[in-house]
């Protein structure tokens, strides 16, 4: 690293990229004016490529959506404590998903009575808060602080990316004072800052894993997560074929965890599928059934690896687990393969026949879902699972998926079942209104290539649509979004008969507080922003709109697909 003294704001800027950190996504405020005055410099261009999001819950779910794509780790910049209230529903769920980025905020600490330049009045009156943005945020991030000196700058700023990218991943927070951005930084960062390299697996651990599966006669995995490293998803294929034994995903996958045309692809009913199991093995799985203690029914192995088992950010977890194994997942899951292929021979013939018999649960669970879907064919309104078919039909081999529905997400799930592992990516873990910028994220990772945000008409409302449209037109990074429209929150609707079965809302069909109508003209939208916009109401318009609109993305359009489903009310 540079031991010339340079201002601070230059200073960032040389620990980031010396860090590997090539993207800086922002909603900054005037604070950032020293960083903004490097980043117009040529030199500065070709190290580190800015992106103004127009809003911090974009930045945020862009950083999420980048690192999820490459395995980089971004960098954020906001505006003081205001930009990080805005960005702090990104933030947490990047911590629930362990979503690296290292995250920065500018406050004051002289607030004008230093000398030199005053970073302005507004510090005080609006924008300041006791403890500054590093304590508004600490809840909701893997760790926090504010930058107190300028002796510990620059090495704070080295140790933030550090953590960040430590597993368990996840963002790390530093507010900085304007007044050490503008003023000159003695170097003060160590030489050299690796990043730590993942701890494998206790290999006693991972020996007594892989005894049980060997033993079990009808063990079943279920995952969640595992898709984040498709070399581990490569190796989780081969055990389960080693195994003879389905893979189960979550309600709530972050990834494509288990290729979906595998006739070892279980679907995502966990429940039912590890009722009739001797042993279940959860991998990187946060809630694998609903309660905890719903569980497989008593005298059933639990046994885990994660590198993250046991979630101690979240309030409850409390499922049974016979045996834990912690560790990075990738070197984990191959060293308990590499165990696996010494204790079982391929071709058993009691594994073959379980795997025959899977093979055919899949298939019958495949051709029933695509019945369902073909019922719809001809019927309105249009049905999500006619539409869900219709894209599975045209989507494009090397499309990225990014899903933001919720009641939509179980149908969506099993009819893209050509997506394959690396490619689709959630975007609602915390909370509504990350999923588009989360499609930006993934585009702005791989410009290249088709990216299609799914995303119900409730969750669009939540998304800062004018900032995700204006963003895809000024830096050419156009999505497809298609809106499964049923004009309201069908989630909200389904909890009052479910709480007051022979209720008044029930009884006189009057549902309160679920509604979005009358319904605007979504379409309009995108083509106020010169990209292509379409309202579907016939069935038979289905795939053509879908192919419309990949074409129109393809052209360099953002394009909106208005897909107007049965009515909530």
């Amino acid at each position: 690293m540079d031991t010339k003294v340079v201002s601070g704001a230059e200073a960032i800027l040389q620990v980031l990229a010396d860090m590997g950190v090539d993207h800086i996504f922002a909603s900054p405020g005037s604070e950032w004016a020293p960083a903004w005055e490097f980043l117009a410099m040529p030199e500065w261009q070709a190290r580190i490529r800015y992106l103004s999001s127009r809003h911090e819950e974009l930045a945020i779910s862009m950083a999420s959506g980048y690192a999820k794509a490459t395995g980089k780790l971004p960098a954020v910049m906001l505006h003081g404590s205001v930009g990080a209230l805005h960005a702090a529903m990104g933030l947490r769920a990047a911590h629930h998903e362990n979503i690296p980025m290292v995250v920065f905020a500018g406050e004051s600490i002289g607030f004008g009575e230093e000398g030199g330049l005053d970073p302005g009045w507004i510090w005080l009156r609006l924008v300041a808060d006791v403890g500054g943005p590093a304590r508004l945020v600490a809840p909701f991030v893997k760790w926090s602080f504010g930058v107190n000196a300028k002796a510990v700058f620059q090495a704070t700023i080295q140790r933030a990316c550090q953590i960040a990218m430590s597993e368990p991943r996840g963002p790390a927070f530093v507010s900085v004072p304007m007044e050490f951005l503008l003023d000159m930084m003695p170097n003060s960062a160590p030489a050299a800052a690796a990043i730590p390299i993942p701890a494998s697996a206790n290999s006693g651990g991972i020996e007594q894993l892989s005894a049980l599966l060997a033993g079990a006669a009808e063990p079943v995995i279920v995952t969640e997560n595992c898709g984040r490293s498709p070399v581990a998803v490569e190796r989780l294929v081969e055990l389960a074929e080693l195994l003879g034994a389905p893979v189960v995903e979550t309600r709530t996958p972050g990834y494509v965890n288990f290729p979906r045309a595998h006739p070892l692809h279980a679907g995502f009913d966990t429940e039912q599928i590890v009722k009739d199991a001797d042993l279940v093995f959860m991998l990187d799985a946060v809630a694998p059934w609903h309660p905890a203690s719903a569980g497989p029914r008593p005298g059933v192995k639990v046994v885990a690896l994660s590198e993250n088992p046991l979630r101690e950010e979240l309030p409850s977890w409390g499922y049974r687990v016979d045996l834990c194994v912690t560790g990075a997942l990738q070197n984990s899951v191959e060293m308990l393969l590499e165990s696996m292929k010494k204790r079982i021979k391929r071709g058993e013939a009691r594994r073959i026949k379980s795997a025959e018999n899977w093979g055919k649960r899949h298939e019958e669970r495949v051709r029933r879902g695509k019945d369902e879907a073909l019922a719809w064919k001809q019927k309105k309104p249009i049905d999500t699972r006619w539409v869900a078919h219709e894209l599975n039909q045209v989507l494009p081999a090397d499309a990225l998926v990014v899903d933001e529905t919720i009641t939509h997400r179980p149908v969506i799930l099993s009819q893209l079942d050509r997506l394959r592992p690396g490619t689709p990516f959630t975007g609602h873990l915390g909370g509504l209104g990350t999923g588009l910028g989360t499609a930006l994220g993934v585009k702005v990772a791989a410009p290249q290539r088709p990216v299609i945000a799914l995303i119900g008409d409730g969750s669009f409302n939540y998304n800062p649509v004018p900032a995700v449209m204006g963003f895809a037109r000024e830096y050419g990074m156009p999505i497809l979004i298609v809106m499964f429209n049923n004009f309201g929150y069908l989630s909200m609707k389904r909890g009052i008969p479910a709480y007051f079965p022979d209720g008044w809302a029930v009884r006189s069909k009057t549902f309160v507080g679920t509604s979005i109508v009358p319904s605007p003209d979504y379409a309009a939208v995108a083509r106020a922003f010169d990209g292509y916009g379409e309202t579907v109401e016939e069935p038979s318009e289905v795939r053509a709109s879908i192919e419309r609109g990949l074409k129109a993305m393809a052209e360099g359009r953002l394009a909106l697909l208005d897909m107007r489903l049965q009515p909530v009310n």
